[in-house]
Order: structure tokens, then sequence, then C-alpha cells
């Protein structure tokens, strides 16, 4: 761990698909570890995001034991299921109990939202309507105008196959439809979208907030490393 000169992140990654653990090691500063954990979501249903929360604080003490200066609960549906309150109830539980800063895919995305000034959004996924509602909620409790909330029609093991072209006309479909909204916001890091963030945000002038950037920026944030990345949207390249 001697090499890790800036910090160690601990990240709990919800499913065992490859690509974003990947994306995320490339794409941090040199001298940030990583320890990665995951607890194994397969059927992205409701019920399964809200059964595997044990889980999830079996590998944030087992990452606390190994001595991370950063948890990272990957996977914002698992917490989102709990409501905005609810989640951070589970978040100060977790901090209290390991003394370590415990962050989670929706707390960063909110916060890089208030950091970017973004007051509303389109949101757009792949699940369901039942869960796009439980979505929706957490944002709304969490102080946003929700415009809209999208689901892409594709099963939950085969996200990583859509194009980027079909991610990229599913986001700006949305979007025109409310053109007024702060930014696009892409709800799971499912998706390999990369290849489209800086070209949404050129065609439609507005910021995409997604998975792996608000990751990076909250991590960059924690470790009090500052570290800006070009090619792949506004809140990475300006680490507000």
């Amino acid at each position: 761990m001697f090499e890790s000169w800036r910090g160690i992140v601990g990240d709990i990654k919800p499913t065992h698909r490859p690509g974003s653990l990947e994306e995320f090691i490339r794409l941090l500063p040199e001298g940030i570890g990583v320890i990665p954990l995951t607890v194994g979501i397969k059927s992205g249903t409701e019920q399964e995001f809200r059964e595997v929360l044990e889980e999830y604080k079996k590998k944030a003490s087992e990452l606390a034991g190994l001595g991370v200066d950063l948890i990272h609960i990957g996977g914002a549906p698992p917490m989102m299921v709990h409501g905005f309150k609810g989640e951070e109830g589970i978040v100060r539980e977790l901090e209290t109990k390991h003394q370590v800063p415990i962050s989670t895919s929706g707390r960063g995305q909110t916060e890089a939202m208030r950091a970017l000034s973004i007051r509303s959004f389109v949101g757009v996924t792949y699940f369901k309507n039942s869960l796009n509602q439980i979505f929706t909620r957490y944002f709304t409790e969490a102080g946003f105008n929700v415009a809209a909330m999208e689901g892409i029609q594709v099963p939950f093991k085969d996200v990583g196959k859509l194009s980027a072209e079909e991610i990229y006309s599913h986001a700006k479909r949305a979007f025109l439809k409310h053109p007024d909204a702060d930014a696009i916001y892409m709800l799971g890091s499912g998706w390999r979208l990369l290849k489209v963030v800086a070209l949404l945000e050129q065609d439609l002038e507005v910021p995409v907030i997604y998975a792996l950037a608000t990751k990076l920026w909250e991590v960059q944030k924690t470790l009090h490393v500052r570290q800006p990345v070009k090619g792949y949207g506004r809140l990475l390249e300006e680490l507000p």
C-alpha cells in the first residue's frame, strides 16, 4: 500500500460487470490506490436492492479493517430505495462505526449537482417505471426538480451491450422533451457512456452528470487532490 501515496479508496461494486472499475482506475490521478470488493447484484429488482444492504455493510467493515481512507458504496439504486434521509442514516451509522469517510453514488451525485448549481434535470436510466419513481422521490427529497426519469428498454444483464449511439439517442430524446432543464443525469454505472458525454454536453449545452464522473470528483475532493480530467464532461474538467 506504500505506492498509494495520495490515499486508498475502498470501492464496493454493485455487480460483477466489467468496465466501470477499469474506467475508474484508468481515470484516477496517479498515487491513489483502489481496493475493490463486489456484492454481486444480479437481477436489478427493488427487492434485491433492499436485501443487499447487509452485504454492503459487511464489505464496508472489511475495507475499514484494511485501513482505507475512503469507502465508496457503488450503485445508486441499493441506497436510493431507502430514500435520501434513509441513506443519510445508513452513512452516518457506518461512519460512526468505522471512523472512515463513506460516500455513496447518490450522495456524490447530489453534491456534484449542487457544485454545478443544477436545480432541475432530466434523468435517464435502464430501469423500469416503478424504480424510476423511487429515484425521482429520492432526488425530490434532496431538493431537486426532476423534469423526467426515463428508462430505456433493456434487460438488466444486457446494459453493457448498449451502443454509445443508442445511449446518446436515448439521453438526447429525453432531454429535448424538457429543454429548460439545467442538466442531464444518467443513473447507473452499467452502461458504457464515456464516448458520448462530451458530445451530449456540446450538442445540448448542459452538463451531464453520471456515476463515474461524480465518483472520481468525490474521491479527489475527499482525498484533497485536484487533477482535472479533460474530455469527459464539465464536472471533471472544472472540479468545482
